[in-house]
C-alpha cells in the first residue's frame, strides 16, 4: 500500500520548525536518534533526499519542501477529522491580520472557502504590511497574524515568529519579456520605504554596488504589479506575487541572488483560548 506515515510526516514537520533534529525530539516526545531513524525511513520512503544537513542544523531540500506543505496539510486534517467525530464543532468570532505579500492572487478564493467550510466562524480579515502586523499583534488587535521574514534579514523582524506556514522564493520580476539592461542604473518599483521587503532591496543592491533609481513606490502589492506589468520597472517579490503581465526577469540579468522567505504565525500569546489554537491550526491547513 502506498502512501506516507503520519508520524513520521509529524517528525518531518517538527524538524523543519525546530531547525535541527535535536531540537525537535522533544517536540514529538522522541529520542534524537529516534527523529533521526524516523527522518531514514521517511526519505526511504519518499525515494529522495528531504533534508540537507550543516553545522548550523537542518534545512528542507527542495522535494521536502514540497512533501511539508502535503504535510502540513495532512496532519491539520487528520486533527480536524479526530475532532469532528469527537463532536467538537468550531464556532466563534476571530481577528486574522494577513501580511499583503502573501498569496495576493489566491487569498479572496481562499478566504472564501474558508466561509464555506466553516459557517460557524467569524472571519474578520485586515491586510497590513508585516511591521504593522507585529505590532498591532503585540497590542491585541488581532487573535491570529501570519507575516512574512526574509532569510538574512535582520533578525529583529523574525523575533518571536511562531510556526512557517509557507516558504517561497523571492525573485526579480518585471513586465513579461523585459529586459534588465546590464551597466544603465536599475528602474527600482518598491513599496514604501517602511515596508521591510523595501528595506531588504535598497540595502542588497547597496552592498552590491548595483546602481539603482526608485522609479515607482506603489502604495500597496496590487498597486506594484500593476507598475510592474506596465513596464515602469524592475521589483523584487516573492514567487505568489507573480501576477498576470509579470515574469521573472531572464538570466542572465546580472542582479544578486535572493533568498526565501517564510511566511509565520507569530506566536500565541500567554492564556490563549482553544478556540483561537484551533482555528489557527484550521487556516493553517487551509491557506498552506
Amino acid at each position: 500500500m502506498q502512501g506516507f506515515d503520519l508520524e513520521q510526516l509529524r517528525t518531518l514537520v517538527a524538524v523543519a520548525d525546530a531547525g535541527s533534529l535535536t531540537a525537535a525530539a522533544p517536540r514529538v516526545y522522541l529520542s534524537q536518534s529516534s527523529v533521526s531513524e524516523q527522518i531514514r525511513k521517511l526519505e526511504e520512503r519518499a525515494g529522495q533526499s528531504l533534508l540537507t544537513r550543516s553545522k548550523a542544523g537542518v534545512a528542507p531540500t527542495e522535494a521536502g519542501m514540497r512533501l511539508l506543505a502535503h504535510a502540513r496539510r495532512l496532519l491539520a486534517l487528520s486533527d480536524e477529522a479526530f475532532r469532528d467525530l469527537r463532536g467538537e464543532s468550531l464556532q466563534g468570532e476571530l481577528r486574522l491580520a494577513v501580511t499583503d505579500y502573501f498569496r495576493p492572487g489566491d487569498l479572496t478564493r481562499l478566504l472564501g472557502r474558508l466561509g464555506e467550510r466553516y459557517p460557524q466562524v467569524r472571519l474578520h480579515v485586515t491586510i497590513l504590511k508585516s511591521d504593522a502586523l507585529r505590532t498591532a499583534y503585540s497590542h491585541g488587535d488581532f487573535d491570529v497574524a501570519l507575516a512574512m521574514n526574509i532569510a538574512g534579514a535582520s533578525a529583529a523582524a523574525a523575533t518571536g515568529s511562531g510556526a512557517v506556514l509557507r516558504r517561497e522564493s523571492l525573485a526579480w520580476l518585471g513586465a513579461t519579456g523585459l529586459r534588465f539592461v546590464r551597466g544603465e542604473p536599475l528602474r527600482l518599483v518598491a513599496l514604501p520605504d517602511t515596508c521591510s521587503l523595501h528595506q531588504f532591496t535598497v540595502a542588497l543592491l547597496r552592498r552590491r554596488r548595483v546602481p539603482y533609481v526608485l522609479a515607482h513606490v506603489g502604495s500597496g502589492v496590487a498597486g506594484l504589479q500593476s507598475a510592474l506589468a506596465a513596464g515602469l520597472g524592475v521589483a523584487c517579490l516573492n514567487e505568489s506575487a507573480i501576477g498576470e503581465g509579470i515574469a521573472r526577469l531572464a538570466p542572465p540579468h546580472g542582479l544578486p541572488a535572493l533568498p526565501r522567505v517564510a511566511f509565520q504565525w507569530l506566536p500565541a500569546r500567554r492564556g490563549e483560548t482553544a478556540f483561537v489554537t484551533r482555528a489557527r491550526e484550521m487556516l493553517s491547513l487551509q491557506l498552506a
